[in-house]
């Protein structure tokens, strides 16, 4: 996509509110955020721009602290969750996770926010939209507006003014009532999905152009990316269940939430060591 400030720029310009959904996360977990001098996770990001080295990610655990908290950056024999918790001085693994991580009856669970391995990890994106885009440009003053930290997602839609969300896509398969006969990273059950998808978007009145019409009934593509591509359609529906008042944009009453954790746009449903489902 390129540079994501020049991705913004017109579209501000145009003059009507921007929303944008992004599968990474918006938030750090409260065992890391206790005690820190930030009001809460906008002015923390806020803050990174002039701090660098919180982004280098970490090969041993000797290294893991406070203010580098990645890690690894490659694959240890031994090495566990629970140790990357206790070297961020965390008692147990649960305190790397915000409570949106945590499994729930309608997905699995999500990826730590500071680990960097393996294909259920999210660090990686983190470390990117972080570093290359979101802090250095809210130290610049872009008008951007951080869901829900800073209000219920309407009230953040003004002229001229980006409002960033956190959105999952297996979350929001869900909320679209859809299911993929197999793995999204399977070209085959993508393709499968296209009749199912196409007759959603209709009913939310999402119409592709020919391009995208395209893709979709071509599974997205056989390459590696096609999956991205998938979520990305799926982050983008997912939006517009919440902006047209089909979903509600509903977090939990916890003030941990709102200041540093986040919570995962349109998501309803509580953890299931919460529930006891």
């Amino acid at each position: 996509m390129g540079d994501p400030v020049a991705l913004l720029a017109p579209l501000i310009a145009g003059g009507l509110p921007v929303a944008m959904g992004l599968d990474l996360p918006l938030g750090v977990p409260r065992a890391f955020a206790e005690g820190r001098p930030e009001a809460g996770f906008p002015e923390f990001l806020r803050g990174l721009a002039t701090r660098p080295g919180f982004f280098a990610v970490n090969e041993a655990l000797e290294t893991v602290c406070p203010d580098r908290p990645f890690y690894p950056q490659r694959g240890v024999k031994g090495m566990t969750r629970l140790a990357h918790a206790r070297a961020l001085g965390f008692s147990e693994a649960s305190g790397l996770n915000r409570l949106c991580d945590l499994a729930t009856a309608e997905r699995p669970a999500g990826a730590p926010v500071f680990w960097t391995l393996g294909a259920n990890q999210s660090g990686k994106a983190a470390i990117a939209a972080w570093r290359d885009w979101l802090a250095p440009a809210l130290a610049a003053g872009a008008p951007y507006r951080l869901w829900p930290f800073e209000g219920p997602l309407a009230s953040l839609l003004a002229p001229g003014q980006v409002a960033l969300a956190e959105v999952y896509p297996a979350e929001a398969l869900r909320h679209l009532s859809l299911r993929i006969p197999g793995s999204k990273r399977a070209h085959a059950a993508r393709q499968a999905l296209a009749p199912a998808l196409l007759a959603r978007m209709a009913e939310l009145g999402a119409m592709p152009d020919a391009a995208l019409h395209a893709m979709i009934l071509a599974g997205f593509g056989t390459d590696a990316a096609g999956e991205d591509r998938l979520d990305c359609l799926l982050g983008v529906l997912d939006m517009i269940l919440v902006l047209d008042g089909h979903r509600a944009d509903i977090v939990p009453p916890d003030p941990w939430l709102r200041r540093w954790e986040g919570w995962v746009l349109g998501q309803h449903s509580l953890p299931r060591s919460m529930t006891g489902a």
